[in-house]
Formats: C-alpha cells, sequence, structure tokens
C-alpha cells in the first residue's frame, strides 16, 4: 500500500495544477450552467485517484489517469441525461451519436482546447453581470483551486464573506444564462482587468502564502504565471498591461528560491544570497516589460513591474536606486490610493530619504490596523530609531494577531 500522506501531497499537487483545466473543459462541454456538476465531476475524479492509488501504485503519467477519468464521468453523465440539446447544444449534434461521443470529449482535452477553454472561462467569470468582487472570487475557486480561507485571506475578509460571493456568482450564471466565450470590442478591456486581478492575486497568495505551514507556494504562482502565459499568446487579450503584470511576476519569481531558509523561515530581501536569483526569468521580465512599454497607457502592473526590476537589477541591498523606488511608488499610489500601497511606500521612503520620515507616513495610514506586517514595519522603525519600548509593544501586538510567521515588511520580501 502506498504511502497516504504522499498520495495526499500528489492529489494536492495534482488538484492546484489539473483542476481549473478539467472544470473549464467539462463546463464547455455540459455548458456553464452545470459548471456544479463539472466541478463534481472533478472532485469525484481527484476522490477515486486518492482512493485507488492508496491500493496501488501512483501511474506514470498522473494527470493523464485524472483525465481519464474526468472524461469517462462525464460521457457516463451526458449517456444519463440524453437531453443533450438543453445541456451542450454548442455540441449536441456530435454527443448524439456514440460514435462521436468520445472522440468530441477526447478532442476537447487536447491541450490547445484545454487552453482555450480556460480562455474562456477566465472571461466568464468576470461576466458584468457578476460583481467585480464575486468575479475574481469565482475565478480564484473555479480557474486556480484557492479554497475560501486563501481567497478570504487575499480580500482582508472571512471565509462566509467569500462563499456568499461565490454562490452568487453562480446564481448569475444561471440566471444571466452566462456562456464561455471571450468578449470583443469595448467589453473586453474591463474584463481582462478583472481577469488580471484574479491572477494577482492568486501569485501574491503563493508568494506570500496564507497556508500556516508553507510560507511560499510555488504551484501557485507557477499557475499564475501560466494562465498569464496563456492571455500573452492570445492575439485578443495580449494588452500591455497583460504583458506588464507576467513581467511583474517574472521578477518576483525569481527570487523564490532565495527567500527561504534551511529552516524554511522567510529570509528579508536585504540578506537574500542574491546568485540564487534565477537569471534566465529576470531576463524574460525584461522582455516582457519591454513589450508592456508600447503603450501611453499606464497601468499599476508596469509600475510595480518596473519597482521589480530596480530591484532585480540592483547588486546590493544598499546600493538599490531607493529614490526612483519610492518615486515609482508614489506614481503607484496616485493611480491606486490602497492601504498597502502607501505602506510599501512608506517603507521606501525609508532607504530613499529618511527613517522618521517613514515613521511619520506609516503612522498615518489607516485601514491596516488588522494586518501583522503594518505593524511590524512600525515596530521595526521604532527599534531602529532607538525607542524599543514602542518598538516592543508594537511588535507584542504584531505576534499576538498573526502568530508572526515571518516579521518581514512588504518590500523587503
Amino acid at each position: 500500500m502506498t504511502d497516504s500522506r504522499n498520495i495526499n501531497q500528489i492529489v494536492d499537487h495534482l488538484f492546484r495544477h489539473e483542476s481549473g483545466k478539467m472544470v473549464s473543459v467539462l463546463s464547455r462541454l455540459l455548458g456553464l450552467q452545470n459548471l456544479e456538476t463539472a466541478q463534481d465531476i472533478v472532485q469525484d475524479t481527484l476522490l477515486q485517484a486518492m482512493n485507488t492509488w492508496s491500493y496501488n501504485s501512483i501511474p506514470e503519467n498522473p494527470s493523464g489517469w485524472l483525465y481519464r477519468v474526468a472524461k469517462n464521468k462525464a460521457i457516463d453523465f451526458l449517456r444519463r441525461q440524453k437531453k443533450f440539446k438543453e445541456i451542450t447544444p454548442h455540441y449536441s449534434y456530435l454527443l448524439q451519436s456514440e460514435y462521436t461521443l468520445t472522440s468530441t470529449v477526447n478532442n476537447l482535452f487536447l491541450e490547445n482546447e484545454i487552453q482555450d477553454s480556460q480562455l474562456r472561462m477566465m472571461f466568464a467569470c468576470s461576466h458584468p453581470a457578476i460583481t467585480e468582487e464575486s468575479q475574481i472570487a469565482l475565478t480564484l475557486k473555479t480557474l486556480c483551486g484557492l479554497n475560501p480561507g486563501e481567497i478570504a485571506k487575499a480580500f482582508l475578509t472571512n471565509e462566509e464573506t467569500i462563499n456568499k460571493r461565490i454562490y452568487r456568482a453562480k446564481e448569475k450564471i444561471k440566471s444571466e444564462e452566462i456562456e464561455l466565450s471571450v468578449p470583443q470590442g469595448k467589453e473586453l478591456p474591463q474584463r481582462l482587468d478583472v481577469v488580471l486581478k484574479s491572477l494577482y492575486l492568486l501569485f501574491n497568495e503563493g508568494y506570500n502564502s496564507s497556508h500556516p505551514d508553507l510560507l511560499i507556494r510555488d504551484d501557485l504562482c507557477q499557475e499564475a504565471m501560466r494562465l498569464a502565459y496563456i492571455l500573452t499568446t492570445n492575439t485578443t487579450t495580449n494588452f500591455p498591461k497583460t504583458n506588464a503584470l507576467l513581467s511583474l511576476m517574472c521578477f518576483q519569481a525569481s527570487r523564490l528560491q532565495s527567500r527561504l531558509d534551511d529552516k524554511g523561515n522567510i529570509i528579508l530581501l536585504k540578506y537574500q544570497d542574491r546568485s540564487k536569483w534565477y537569471k534566465p526569468l529576470i531576463e524574460r521580465g525584461a522582455i516582457y516589460l519591454e513589450l508592456a512599454s508600447e503603450t501611453d497607457d499606464i497601468s499599476p502592473y508596469h509600475i510595480e513591474a518596473a519597482i521589480a526590476s530596480l530591484h532585480a537589477v540592483a547588486p546590493t541591498f544598499d546600493k538599490t536606486d531607493w529614490r526612483s523606488i519610492y518615486d515609482l511608488y508614489e506614481s503607484l499610489y496616485k493611480l491606486q490610493p490602497a492601504p498597502v500601497v502607501a505602506l510599501n511606500k512608506a517603507i521606501a521612503s525609508a532607504y530613499a530619504t529618511s527613517k522618521e520620515n517613514a515613521l511619520e507616513q506609516l503612522l498615518k495610514i489607516k485601514g491596516l490596523e488588522n494586518y501583522y506586517l503594518y505593524h511590524t514595519s512600525v515596530g521595526e522603525l521604532y527599534f531602529e530609531l532607538q525607542n524599543k519600548k514602542n518598538g516592543k509593544k508594537i511588535l507584542r501586538n504584531s505576534f499576538a494577531s498573526h502568530h508572526f510567521k515571518t516579521g518581514a515588511t512588504a518590500i523587503k520580501r
């Protein structure tokens, strides 16, 4: 019998990488109105994998095994229902014959069709009939395999709120009869913004994980980059801001191997071994940033990618161009006056101007009272300014509120 812990790890990994693909393809086959059926089939497939692989050996091609089982379950569902025109009008004429049923399902699981299905699903989840917050929650759940707790962390809210958002989104899909399709014309840019924001949040969850045992989750970062890459390879969605987001991801991902020590603790940017930064990803990030610059419409992703590029090319922490980074955060804050942006801007000012100025900026920020990195940053500056009494008090509060798992500021990561 195979080690059940190893099986659980493999299935969890496959869930992250394959569930979004299978749900997208099955929703395209069964119709988006049957999204929950598609999700149930994928869930049953993963449970079958856990049970079967526990008593037998793990197959040489686990993903292929999952696809085969999911296809068979979908075919069984279609055979039982026999309402092809109601379930999937686009494919009904191909599904009524046993000869074409299996081949049609098999063809939808080809690599190029999987990518097309995921592209369609990204835009279906961002339909304007669904509120933006529900759009992003549905995308992260359906395409990216995040659970409600992880999504709640990205939104700085609770699981109950996220579950309600996802439920409302699914109800809208049914009531508005939303289909899997890529929008055209004026509708596309706004829908794309929601898709990009979802991928941005997915990457951030991997980069600064809410998982209690994993501070970094490479699989989520890779999945976000893979989906962003799909957008850049499609002429309809290959906008400058799409390249800017992928550029940002490349620069950030290049540092992943240097961010943890042997005991799994976060290493601050100041102390990271820069020889471990993955140069090919930095070079790739520079290429996408160059492609992104072919526009006068600058997005927040452009600015964040530019900031990340300055960190990536700096020979040392002390020789980083902090003045330019601070100026870029000033520009970002004008575009996106969010508390977290203000936090990063204040931290950058500690190196660009003075720690006193940074502390003054931090103490003016509202809306981060429950965010541990904010208290960590304030406490750290108090210590560096020799006000250890206040520093200890604030850091104690940070410990209490978040179990203090990192001790790193947002920009220092």
